[in-house]
């Protein structure tokens, strides 16, 4: 308090302390987001590598092999559950890993399998194809069709103009998928690759889901 020149008592302004509190508690709520963002984002991250290792897992198409079902650039969403849970079916758009070896140091693995994890990046050593003949079936082409167990396979999902070399018949080991993609003039697959083994096969793809004008189930 202070007195004014003709004797009276005038009284100090004081800081409004609710509002004083209100700010500090503003500016604590800010350093605590930023002090827990970092730990937030490594969560989101392992987060989604574990739901890349066990459920689904987003994978981007580099080639045309998959014209014009799935065009360079798609990326599509592919279920592990599937193997689990399911059987593998003739039609079935399948991702498998062809078994090449990779020399990466850890970093750069952390690293690819978290752009795996959201899309951004695909394993260099897995491919997608369609399922076109199951364990213990006999495949062959002739005549620019595909036959599995001597009976001529229905395929509308072929690109046109589609042109395929006589393959000579194979019959399908146990455990093991004869696999194709729907572009056959530029796919490298079973015909030069031979039968994916069940234990390669990363899960089955089930819907695209980029670009928004694409979307839709597989």
């Amino acid at each position: 308090m202070t007195s004014s020149e003709d004797g009276q008592i005038l009284e100090t302004p004081q800081p409004d302390s609710a509002t004083a509190e209100e700010k500090n508690k503003e500016r604590s709520a800010v350093l605590s987001f930023f002090l827990e963002l970092p730990v937030l984002i490594v969560i989101a991250l392992v987060l989604a590598v574990l739901v890349k290792s066990l459920l689904v897992q987003a994978f981007y198409i580099p080639s045309g092999s998959m014209e014009d079902t799935l065009q360079i650039n798609d990326r599509v969403l592919v279920s592990k559950l599937s193997l689990r849970f399911g059987e593998i079916s003739r039609g079935d758009i399948i991702v498998f890993d062809q078994g090449v070896p990779t020399d990466e140091s850890l970093p750069a693995k952390v690293i690819r399998n978290v752009l795996e994890s959201v899309g951004l990046a695909t394993p260099q050593s897995d491919l997608i194809k369609r399922v076109i003949a199951l364990p213990h079936e006999r495949i062959e082409i002739r005549d620019n069709a595909v036959f599995v167990n001597g009976q001529q396979l229905f395929e509308p999902y072929l690109k046109a103009g589609t042109r395929m070399s006589d393959f000579d018949e194979m019959a399908m080991p146990a455990g093991h998928y004869f696999v194709m993609g729907d572009n056959r003039n530029q796919s490298l697959d079973s015909r030069v690759q031979g039968p994916v083994p069940k234990d390669r096969i990363v899960g089955r793809a089930f819907v695209i889901m980029w670009p928004p004008s694409r979307w839709g189930g597989l």
